[in-house]
């Protein structure tokens, strides 16, 4: 019998109201997962109320009490290890190894973020005035929302509640519509381990109905989001009416530069990594890559022989492949669509550039050469297992190139000279810069993007902060 899903509102499961039923299909073999209800501005409201009442309770609680329940939150993930990998795998098409890596990940965020229970603090600042301290404050914002993507469904859970709970807001998370059975998995965790009612809540639906009433709503303080830019640009918009904060992290297009002096292996073997990786669907991919003159063609050569051996295959059936499906048909249309537009603009075919089999949303594989840098190609994000791979001769024009970008998540160079490293950190226009590595952030650093990747960020100090606004009382006596 195929699973239907409920909203998680107020410490209960609440069946949607209106009884309209949105379907989970597996990418790989596009059979029927499950159903979720498709919720409406009134249950995302409800939830938020939910939100609204409890909050003042849970921001009482010392900090360190709330970092212990972001400690059962993780044991309980830990103890349910297998079954949410197999749901990332089943309705992502992420490999085993991504999807479990993905959970224990998740699980060691919220661990993660209890330890800051005892470190996030105000200040004390000197005053120009005799007999006066200043003090700076930091508190909750209150009800926050988050809106969930579906390439990394689970770990964002945490990104977005783990903060926000241990400062002592409350949060309504709204999972992707294509990926929701994780999230409620986690919403029977959240209830097994008894955290008190209001605090989190979870509902189903659509963006332009649920995810506009959580942005919009006059009770949020704190609307994040992860996806395209569109996305956020409408979450902004909802937002504006009530001035309520936004954070956002959209889309990206990752320049990865290549120099001559580079260690070649290392460069193919870090860039495939971090193109094929979760099927080439995350925003900080390594999505264009430039090339210097004097390492060019034995670069494609090792870089096109490398990502002929890359495996897919349905994930859960097969432990040993490197990818699996595109998320959706029309994922798998987009990336059609782009390569042959290229294709059609002068770029030719150096491996791949067709989708795979007639069950499933699989795209091989592909490598294009003779882009140039005006081409959609090189601009437009491809969120597909695709590499466009372009010739430069000095740094300083690959620094140009990288930057000539409507996006700044994410850039990566790879060098032996220090100097050039140093150069292109300096000039790189980019949240995030990797030296010598794949493209993969750590949790203790600070996700963030410029220009259109979005505003504000996750992960680390910066990230908890997010979380907080500050309150500077003028103390004289």
């Amino acid at each position: 019998m195929t699973p239907h899903h409920q909203h998680y509102i107020n410490g209960t499961f609440v069946r949607d109201r209106h009884d309209k039923w949105i379907e989970v299909i597996n990418p790989a073999t596009e059979a029927l997962l499950s159903r979720i209800p498709q919720g409406s501005c009134e249950d995302a409201a409800q939830a938020i109320a939910a939100a609204e009442a409890a909050q003042p309770a849970w921001e009482a609680l010392p900090a360190i009490v709330r970092g212990t329940w972001l400690r059962k939150l993780s044991a309980a993930i830990r103890q349910r290890e297998a079954d949410i990998t197999a749901a990332i795998v089943a309705e992502g098409g992420k490999t085993q190894a991504l999807a479990q890596t993905e959970v224990l990940f998740t699980a060691d965020y919220f661990d993660y973020m209890a330890e800051w229970a005892r470190r996030y603090e105000g200040e004390i600042v000197n005053s120009d005035r005799p007999n006066e301290n200043i003090f700076v404050f930091k508190k909750a914002i209150g009800v926050t929302t988050g809106i969930l993507p579906w390439n990394f469904p689970f770990f964002l859970i945490a990104r977005k509640a783990a903060p926000a709970l241990v400062t002592g807001n409350t949060i309504v998370l709204k999972p992707s519509e294509l990926t929701p059975n994780n999230a409620a998995l986690f919403a029977e965790i959240v209830d097994s381990v008894g955290l008190p009612a209001g605090v989190l809540n979870i509902v189903y639906g659509y963006g332009p109905e649920v995810g506009q009433e959580l942005a919009g709503n006059p009770r949020v303080g704190l609307v994040s989001l992860t996806g395209s830019v569109n996305a956020g640009i409408a979450t902004m918009e909802a937002a504006a009416k009530n001035v309520t904060k936004v954070s956002l992290e959209l889309g990206g297009k990752a320049p990865a530069i290549v120099m001559d002096d580079a260690d070649l292996a290392l460069a193919v073997k870090a860039i495939v990594s971090s193109r094929v990786i979760n099927s080439g669907q995350v925003c900080n991919c390594a999505e264009r890559v430039y090339v210097q003159a004097g390492i060019y063609d034995r670069f494609l050569a090792a870089l096109t022989e490398a990502m002929s051996h890359v495996k897919f295959g349905d994930p859960a059936h097969h432990s040993d492949i490197d990818m699996g499906p595109l998320i959706t048909q029309a994922a798998l249309a987009r990336v059609e669509q782009k390569v042959a537009r290229a294709v059609v603009e002068g770029a030719q075919v150096a491996l791949g550039g067709t989708r795979a089999g007639d069950k499933g949303f699989w795209f091989t594989p592909t490598v294009l050469t003779h882009v140039r840098q005006e081409m959609e190609i090189m601009r437009e994000e491809i969120f597909g297992p695709v590499l466009p791979v372009m010739r430069f001769t000095s740094l300083e024009e690959a620094i140009a190139l990288a930057n000539d970008c409507d996006y700044g998540l994410t850039s990566s160079i790879y060098t032996q000279n220090l100097n050039t490293a140093m150069q292109a950190l300096r000039q790189l226009k980019f949240g995030e810069t990797y030296i010598n590595r794949e493209n993969f952030e750590a949790m203790q650093g600070f996700h963030a993007g410029w220009r259109k990747s979005g505003i504000g960020g996750a992960d680390g100090r910066h990230g908890l902060e997010e979380y907080l606004q500050t309150h500077v009382a003028y103390l004289q006596f």
